[in-house]
């Protein structure tokens, strides 16, 4: 009963395994520019995965992709970029620095110093009521 169950683990976890197909280049090269680029571009249906990751028929259609364009001699910005066009800014898990979202961008540092001019403020105003408390603590309350 225990192999049966052991077996059965084994196959779902295999099936999984083969979900994701693996395409092999004849250049190491490319292969490992391949590997980077799959890794750090997003699927657009599961949207949490990169393309390599990913078992959606959607991803698929995107490695290949990828792969098509590097067996072309394109580079890995000119793919990057061509993806954009193609897909937008929220396939790159990286998004590339522009003003439609630079204020994704100075959101933390405006927020950081919004909240350093608040923190002096709180402080220097107990500062002065601290000041100008003239009871005692050992003074009855009256």
């Amino acid at each position: 009963m225990r192999a049966c169950q052991v077996g059965l683990l084994a196959l779902l976890l295999s099936n999984s395994a083969l979900a994701i197909d693996p395409i092999e280049l004849s250049d190491p090269a490319l292969q490992e520019r391949y590997r980077d680029l799959t890794h750090e571009l997003r699927c657009m249906q599961c949207q949490n995965q990169s393309i390599a990751d990913s078992p959606v028929g959607l991803a698929g259609d995107l490695r290949r992709e990828v792969r098509e364009l590097l067996e072309s001699g394109k580079t890995d910005a000119e793919i990057r970029e061509h993806l954009r066009a193609r897909y937008g800014d929220f396939i790159l898990f990286r998004p590339v620095f522009n003003w439609r979202n630079a204020w994704l961008w100075a959101a933390p540092v405006i927020l950081l110093l919004a909240g350093l001019v608040v923190a002096v403020r709180v402080l220097r105003q107990r500062a002065r009521l601290a000041a100008t408390d003239t009871t005692s603590p050992d003074d009855p309350a009256p």
